[in-house]
């Protein structure tokens, strides 16, 4: 018997964002811009009193909700739960996005919103950051009035760690009358600036977050997005009944109640920022400056033999050769022994 499957077109034409290849486990992990120390202590308390039977049963949203709302201060209508922050950009192709209708994207930036797009079967239009990483506003206002489906930022940006100001976001939500603005603020713990206290004067505002960067909890995928309530019902009608499991909900409301551990986290992060950008600074490498959990850097004609000589050694970093050109890369700021353990294969190498 011969079987035709009838797969549609956009999945067949998809290109962008292989998954990233396994085997991390124990190695230096300056890759991904997880927390390379770990979640929380009340975080795994919670995980181990979960019991068969609540794993058993489908999970119960309101209590949650109610607890990270007050954490975002917002209100439990204005917030959604997704599955990972993933998962909080695909709702928005399910609610705005039809085949052949347009998205539009700063690049470089985070793939999976091509990814989707692809698979959305829409037009991506691109613009892009300048070669010094400038945010390309003018272009921006003129490209929202073709009135794309939606404008998705990351913000603090992913690779360049570009911080959009929130007088340049403020102007784009005027423009974008027509448009749904996805801001992306997976990496905003890190810069001090987030629009969440927006959303109820902007209808047209949507704020994507992650609980994968600062509260340490990739492995159990949870994410948000936050929304006046009105804009935020259409998103819900996109969305599965139960999107989020039952330990990632108990792991979070354990991380934020408590929450001491989140914020020493990003405390340490801006201190080891600074001082691992010096360190590059002074080996005579090129960085750009980050508001987020890592720095891109320009490790020029070296770049290509120290990404080598880590690999080697079990130290990941996220080399940018292909779309930045060659001897870029991106580099979680991990621990400082981390961290130190990069600067030493550079000096042997330098």
């Amino acid at each position: 018997m011969n079987v035709y499957l009838p797969v549609r077109q956009a999945i067949l034409n998809r290109q962008t964002y292989e998954a990233p290849a396994e085997g991390r486990w124990g190695k230096v992990r300056l890759d991904f811009n997880e927390n390379t120390s770990g979640c929380s202590v009340a975080a795994l308390a919670a995980l181990r009193r979960l019991n068969g039977k609540q794993l058993a049963m489908y999970p119960e949203y309101e209590a949650p909700t109610r607890v990270l709302a007050r954490y975002f201060r917002v209100n439990p209508s204005e917030l959604l739960l997704t599955n990972g922050g993933d998962d909080a950009l695909r709702v928005f192709f399910d609610t705005f996005v039809e085949p052949r209708t347009h998205i539009l994207i700063c690049e470089p930036t985070f793939p999976m919103y091509r990814y989707y797009a692809e698979i959305a079967g829409a037009r991506v239009e691109v613009l892009r950051y300048s070669k010094e990483m400038d945010f390309p506003l003018a272009d921006v206002l003129r490209a929202l009035q073709r009135k794309p489906r939606v404008f998705f930022l990351a913000n603090p940006n992913n690779p360049t760690g570009t911080l959009v100001g929130k007088a340049a976001i403020e102007k784009i939500l005027r423009a974008a009358g027509q448009t749904a603005v996805v801001l992306d603020e997976a990496y905003a713990d890190f810069s001090g600036i987030t629009c969440v206290p927006w959303i109820r004067r902007h209808p047209n505002l949507f704020v994507a977050k992650t609980f994968s960067k600062a509260a340490g909890l990739a492995g159990l995928r949870l994410g948000a997005v936050i929304a006046k309530k009105e804009s935020l019902d259409m998103v819900r009608r996109a969305m599965p009944p139960f999107p989020v499991n039952t330990a990632a909900l108990a792991a979070s409301v354990a991380a934020v109640a408590e929450r001491k551990t989140i914020e020493r986290y990003i405390r340490e992060t801006k201190r080891l920022r600074t001082w691992f950008t010096a360190e590059l600074e002074r080996r005579h490498v090129r960085v750009f400056p980050s508001a987020c959990n890592f720095v891109l850097a320009d490790f020029g004609g070296r770049g290509p033999a120290l990404f080598r000589n880590l690999t080697r050694q079990g130290i990941l970093v996220r080399e940018r050769s292909k779309d930045l050109g060659p001897g870029f890369a991106r580099v979680t700021i991990g621990t400082q022994a981390e961290l130190k353990s990069l600067l030493r294969v550079l000096d042997r190498i330098s």
